[in-house]
């Protein structure tokens, strides 16, 4: 019989741990480990860093929920993998043995590649529920004092979505405490031009988003280096589309959240051939590694080169939908192999979001995300914004429920009146 080991357990890890668990055969063990005893939520961060969620809303205790499905959990962080052995070494010491693994962790954040970056630096985060609450505790106190906000993601960022909506959810909470008069703000970004996404832009996203931020008043900066972050100011490299530099600016602010770039974790990074030099796992068509075959990876650790050259490095997102597209394919794959056949499933690594912007928000469809694109969507309305609060519950729901069914295709395309992606 087999150990089948996921490790993380955030929005690719519990899932795939539940599908894992269902069709995995009788007498294989399911195991899932974590640096966390808690799962988070991590797309309702941006709520949470302006206290409209606790941390309790979008947070539960992992072990109870697993232990329900007969599936193991480790609350202990990778130190070291090593793949020649099958085997992870913890930070406790602890060493498991593995027969196939499953690496769900999410990124490493590259605070340190910017000085100054980050909650040990001079700008919040929302990347993480600890970094988002602490964002939360000290938005009070700033509008209490209120002053200009710079906010977005710096070089190598890949994940845009939340820098958008961070951005105006503030503006919303400012509007609504009536201080907005009293800040300005400036989105600062590595994206060639507002709305790009790390996608090359989804149907009409550069005009409708410039259109948002042009109504809310809030200024933008594109193909921007943040060389250096300082106490109440941020230094930044305008670029040309030719990558020379522009412009320098010096941005005062009283707040900031900039999101950083991305990296693999320290417990992969640098294992040739299973890691690309940032440390992501490299996977074939079935997330599956070439070199140690036994290994496959969902999730935002998964490499996939940029979509397209920009004149500042911008990476490519992993939205929900594609992270769920991999993590059954994963299962079924993984299955294939305990039953002495290859793999033959694909994810469809399609682009599929809801982006909520306090009051209202912007859905985008990118089938495929490479373009060209068979379906190329972009819309905007207060029905994203509702539509994203309902989500936000019915998949926290569903993962304490244990649940194997696809929600992303169940629930997001349903709120678009789409049936089904193929």
């Amino acid at each position: 019989m087999a150990h089948i080991v996921i490790l993380g357990a955030g929005v690719g890890g519990m899932p795939m741990a539940y599908e894992m668990k269902e069709l995995a055969r009788k007498g294989d063990t399911v195991t899932v480990i974590s640096n966390s005893d808690t799962f988070q939520f991590t797309p309702s961060n941006p709520w949470a860093a302006v206290k409209w969620r606790s941390r309790s809303e979008i947070t539960f205790p992992i072990a109870p929920y697993l232990a329900k499905k007969d599936i193991a959990f480790i609350a202990d962080g990778a130190k070291r993998l090593n793949p020649e052995k099958n085997q992870i070494e913890l930070m406790s010491g602890a060493v498991v043995d593995y027969d196939y693994l499953v690496i769900a962790t999410g990124p490493k954040l590259a605070f340190d590649e910017v000085p100054g970056l980050g909650p040990e630096g001079h700008t919040h985060s929302v990347c993480h529920i600890d970094h988002a609450e602490k964002s939360g505790q000290e938005w009070d106190s700033f509008c209490a004092a209120p002053g200009p906000i710079v906010v977005g993601a710096v070089q190598g960022a890949s994940c845009y979505g939340p820098a958008y909506e961070y951005a105006f959810i503030m503006e919303t909470d400012l509007r609504k405490r009536k201080i907005r008069d009293k800040v300005p703000m400036t989105f600062v970004t590595a994206e060639p031009y507002i709305g790009h996404l790390g996608l090359g832009g989804v149907g009409d996203s550069k005009g409708m988003l410039e259109s948002s931020m042009r109504d809310r008043h809030i200024k933008w900066i594109c193909n921007a280096k943040v060389t250096k972050v300082e106490a109440g100011k941020m230094f930044v490299t305008e670029h040309n589309d030719d990558g020379t530099p522009k412009k320098e600016h010096e941005l005062p602010f009283a707040y900031s959240m900039m999101l950083p770039a991305f990296k693999g974790i320290d417990a992969v990074f640098g294992i040739e051939g299973l890691t690309n030099p940032r440390g992501f796992i490299l996977a074939d068509p079935y997330q599956r590694n070439q070199k140690y075959k036994n290994i496959f990876s969902v999730g935002v650790c998964v490499a996939i080169p940029p979509v397209e050259a920009t004149p500042v490095p911008t990476g490519t997102p992993k939205t929900g939908y594609m992270i769920e597209s991999m993590v059954t394919a994963t299962a079924h794959n993984i299955r294939s192999l305990l039953d002495g056949n290859e793999p033959t499933e694909k994810a469809t690594w399609n682009a599929i979001c809801l982006a909520d912007f306090g009051d209202s928000g912007a859905a985008f469809v990118a089938l495929p995300q490479i373009p060209p694109r068979n379906v190329n969507w972009f819309k905007e309305g207060k029905w994203v914004h509702l539509a994203k609060i309902a989500f936000e519950k019915y998949f926290i729901r569903k993962m304490k429920n244990g649940t194997t069914e696809p929600l992303y295709e169940k629930y997001v395309l349903g709120a678009l009146g789409i049936k089904k992606l193929k």
